[in-house]
């Protein structure tokens, strides 16, 4: 299909007969769609806004997305108005003048005194509140004031409208009518900046708050004048407020006289003065009773000149009480509602059915003909005006105090919910229409908002759907035409009836929009669980564009916070893991360690071997824990000290193993205490730990093997292999078994075996030799005593090479045959003291006994 010149299915008329009998070609093309989104078939209205730095694009479709404004797309500065383009603000705030006859113009009676105080106070740049009950007259009074105080203030007069209306919806209000900035909504600074300038009388009318709100809204523009009306029900202003007080009161009953007369443009006559003076006793002087009853009058009048030939009967109004049709009763004065009503036309009674049903608003006229289905249905709003049952709000109209009661009470609100129902389908292919501006929609916010309450609550089948339809199409309407109160409202009522119909899709739009809204609000918290909720939803729908627009947002949220989302979430909403005591929490997505975290074994108090079974550890994997612990107690320790102590093990063991296999009697593993690293093993001019020889210094792979395994290999075939805990391998408690804290230390310079002459004579190590259970002699962490001068002797196994260099803190302490090596790992738990603290410099094969669980016999006797 040509995109130029789209078909009927593109705008809803998949089988139009008429557009099937229509050529395409001879039909003229359409124009450009200005935007709205689509449910009228074009395509979806994509609107960019800036509110505050923000840059927000109102995406009908997939939520709305919001991004800081980048250099050169912030908005021009606002200009301020002129007098002429604020009259035409002015004008366009104005309710539209009804079709139909004229209303009576009546004037403004027992009101002067008020009217000037109000206006001498206003020209001192005094604030003034204005209380009266409904029907007093208020509107008027205000109307007049405002005429009077035109050229007061240099930005002139504004009307604003509190019905329903926050001190911000006012701010915001305050600064379009005074400057010109389309496509956008300043944030809270800029715009708290911009109407501290404002200098100007606001008439606010039908205010509903008061208290400390009021006070918020007159210290944010010192330099206006406020006149304020209000009911008596609405909260006072605080005690050390500076607002005035004027309370209207009712007419007097001359003054209601006057105005019943001019309401029917001729004089009473004595019954009905009478009838008058009852109603005004019992309405308390109340112009709007005096208007409806007005209206009955001239319902009266009219219904009399119906008659058959009272045209042709002169005097028919001189003398009225002639007729046979009564005065209304003192009730019917009192409510007069429901026989005003009985007398209107049929379209002007389902019009005040459908503002019964709408919670008292009246749509617009322009929506009365298809509502109401009758093409002159316009004509009946101004029925309704001229009997005095609606009243001006802002630039509609709703019905006035007492009706909506008085109609309910006559049966007007029989078949409501399907009024409603039928007033939401209206409004949501109205305000999805290409032609309708979001100015237009946003107006009518009201009644769109009363719809979707009456249907939400309802158990009719269709009507929460309904709900939801009308205001996934109206939201972005309202968001475009920067009403955002009525953007909110709508959306919070949208979530609930999308809740309702279990609609989980419509159900995570909503929830997106909310949090976008409150992050253009400033409300961060507010804004994160909206968008983790949308998320949530999203996720489980399989929705990924949305969840992407929903990440983006919750980012930046993320990015006004401070970092990583409050509650334990990362900007993309994953669930930060909690942090343990040996490191750091940190996002899932962080650079990953190159080497598993390490656990220091923790002390437990206890003194005995600790000899487990482990399965054994293949090459691989064994060389991989080797050069994890090489490079981890290389950051500790000086590696090459390290080295050189495992060489120092490994010469050591051969050594000790040669020369306990080269008498044939001997029992191999169990040593004498004559034994010993001598010169005459080969080992002329003492132990030099400073210069090993070639191919034996130890690399980063090879952990543990570098002094323990190697020794053995060479002199016997049972040397004990990592993993293993065979009788001819398990370290004694003299050897490096140890506990599991620092047993491998002691053994890797004070094995039996490995103390010459002047070390300890036996096993058990009860001269100097440190135990395991560190009874006597060194710590059992293999700190500078592991190999001390008791059971390494001075040359060998002593200070020099046995002691501190070799079997001490470097390579038997901490590093080679303490925590690492000889402790845990490789001496302790892990290998059972086998490598580097135990069998190979004094455990198995040269002097070690062995822990049997069993209590059978072992080579290293001195066990038991």
């Amino acid at each position: 299909m040509d995109p130029m010149n789209p078909g009927p299915e593109e705008y809803g008329h998949d089988n139009d007969e008429f557009a099937e009998r229509t050529p395409v070609e001879d039909t003229p093309p359409r124009p450009p769609i200005p935007a709205l989104a689509g449910s009228a078939g074009g395509p979806a209205r994509v609107v960019q806004l800036v509110s505050g730095d923000f840059l927000l694009t109102v995406n009908p479709v997939d939520g709305s997305e919001i991004e800081p404004c980048r250099p050169g797309e912030e908005p021009p500065e606002p200009t301020r108005r002129g007098p002429e383009d604020r009259a035409d603000v002015r004008r366009a705030g104005l309710p539209p003048v009804p079709a139909g006859p004229a209303s009576p113009e009546l004037p403004l009676l027992e009101r002067q005194e008020e009217r000037e105080r109000l206006v001498r106070l206003l020209a001192r740049g005094r604030s003034v509140r204005l209380t009266g009950p409904s029907g007093s007259g208020r509107t008027a009074l205000l109307d007049a004031v405002a005429a009077d105080c035109a050229d007061i203030a240099p930005d002139g007069v504004i009307r604003l409208s509190g019905y329903r209306q926050t001190p911000t919806d006012l701010l915001h209000a305050l600064f379009a009518t005074v400057f010109d900035a389309p496509s956008y909504r300043p944030d809270r600074a800029a715009l708290l900046a911009k109407v501290r300038g404002i200098g100007a009388v606001v008439v606010l009318d039908d205010l509903e708050f008061g208290s400390g709100a009021l006070e918020e809204l007159l210290e944010a523009t010192p330099e206006c004048a406020y006149l304020v009306a209000a009911t008596p029900d609405v909260p006072a202003p605080s005690a050390d407020s500076h607002l005035e007080e004027v309370f209207l009161g009712g007419l007097g009953r001359s003054s209601t006289l006057e105005l019943l007369e001019r309401a029917v443009a001729r004089p009473l006559t004595d019954d009905e003065a009478s009838w008058a003076g009852d109603l005004w006793f019992e309405s308390e002087g109340l112009p709007l009773r005096f208007v409806q009853a007005g209206a009955l009058l001239r319902q009266r009048d009219a219904l009399r000149g119906t008659d058959p030939g009272d045209q042709d009967e002169p005097g028919v109004f001189d003398a009225p009480e002639s007729r046979d049709v009564p005065l209304p009763s003192l009730a019917e004065g009192a409510a007069p509602v429901v026989l005003l009503a009985s007398r209107l036309s049929e379209s002007a009674r389902d019009t005040l059915r459908f503002a019964v049903a709408l919670g008292g608003e009246v749509p617009h006229q322009a929506h009365l003909p298809a509502l109401v289905g009758d093409t002159h249905a316009d004509a009946a709003l101004g029925e309704l005006v001229s009997c005095g049952l609606l009243t001006p709000v802002g630039s509609r109209y709703r019905l006035a105090a007492g009706v909506s009661t008085q109609l309910e009470a006559g049966g007007y609100a029989e078949g409501a919910a399907g009024r409603a129902h039928t007033a939401a389908q209206h409004y949501a292919w109205w305000t999805g229409h290409p032609s309708v501006s979001p100015a237009r929609a946003a107006a009518e916010a009201d009644a769109v908002l009363a719809a979707m309450t009456m249907l939400i609550p309802s158990d009719e089948d269709g009507h929460p759907s309904a709900a939801v339809l009308l205001a996934r199409t109206a939201a972005p309407a309202f968001a475009t035409g920067l009403h955002w109160g009525a953007w909110e409202r709508i959306l919070r009522s949208g979530q609930e009836a999308a809740r309702i119909a279990g609609e989980v899709a419509e159900e995570a739009y909503f929830h997106h929009e909310l949090g976008v809204l409150a992050l253009c609000a400033g409300q961060l918290d507010r804004a994160r669980a909206e968008l983790e909720a949308s998320i949530g939803l999203r996720g489980a729908l399989a929705d990924k564009r949305g969840t992407v627009a929903g990440r983006r947002a919750l980012a930046l949220v993320a990015d006004r916070s401070g970092g990583v989302v409050l509650g334990g979430r990362t900007p993309a909403g994953e669930e930060v893991p909690a942090a343990r005591s040996e490191e750091s929490a940190s996002p899932p997505r962080g650079i990953p360690s190159p080497f598993p975290q390490l656990r220091s074994p923790e002390p437990t108090g206890e003194t005995t071997p600790l000899v487990t079974r482990q399965p054994a550890a293949s090459g691989a994997s064994f060389g991989l824990a080797g050069a994890r612990r090489l490079l981890v107690s290389g950051a500790r320790r000086n590696m090459v000290a390290a080295g050189a102590g495992a060489l120092l093990a490994v010469v050591l063991g051969t050594v000790v193993t040669l020369g306990a296999t080269s008498e044939g009697n001997d029992v191999p593993g169990k040593g004498k205490s004559e034994q010993s690293a001598n010169e005459d093993n080969g080992l002329d001019g003492g132990l030099n730990a400073d210069e090993p020889t070639d191919g034996s210094t130890p690399r980063p792979g090879d952990g543990g093997d570098q002094g323990g395994t190697s020794g053995n290999t060479g002199a016997t075939g049972g040397s004990a292999r990592p993993g293993e805990s065979g009788s001819a391998s398990s370290p004694s408690t003299t050897g490096g078994g140890g506990t599991s804290t620092g047993g491998g230390g002691t053994t890797t310079g004070g094995g039996t075996t490995t103390g010459g002459t002047t070390g300890s004579p036996s096993t058990s190590g009860t001269t100097g030799s440190p135990s395991t259970s560190g009874s006597t002699g060194s710590p059992s962490s293999g700190g500078p005593g592991a190999g001390g001068t008791d059971a390494g002797g001075t040359d060998a196994g002593g200070t020099d090479t046995g002691g501190t260099d070799a079997g001490g803190t470097d390579a038997g302490g901490t590093d080679a045959g303490g925590t690492d090596a000889g402790g845990t790992d490789a001496g302790g738990t892990d290998a059972g003291g086998t490598d580097a603290g135990g069998t190979d410099a004094g455990g198995t094969d040269t002097g070690g006994t062995t822990a049997d669980p069993s209590g059978g016999t072992s080579p290293s006797s001195s066990a038991s």
